[in-house]
């Protein structure tokens, strides 16, 4: 997967403060369990990873200077989003098609 500048900073902002780790796997459980499907709960945290990217972008220099350097117009966040969704929580299993479930 790739990800975009914004993605990539905020990813590693994430990974290498424990705190804020734990508070966005905790959000990543509520929102996925929260959600109908994961195209929903991907849509959801979307937003929340911009308007967190927003708010750090004032007071933590790395975000400060991507804000900089790249501005401040929306970027989306949607392929960090979906990775987090596939690096913190569980495949919801597939349902048997009609074809497998029939014996031999």
């Amino acid at each position: 997967m790739s990800l975009n500048r914004s993605e990539q900073i905020l990813f590693d902002y994430i990974q290498q403060h424990r705190e804020e780790r734990q508070f966005w796997l905790n959000k990543v459980h509520a929102i996925v369990t929260g959600s109908l499907d994961i195209p929903s709960a991907v849509a959801r945290l979307d937003g929340e990873l911009w308007r967190y990217y927003e708010e750090r972008s004032a007071v933590v220099p790395v975000f400060v200077a991507a804000a900089r350097a790249f501005g401040s117009k929306r970027v989306s966040m949607k392929n960090l989003a979906e990775h987090l969704v596939r690096l913190w929580t569980e495949p919801k299993p597939k349902k048997p098609s009609a074809a497998s479930s029939k014996a031999p």
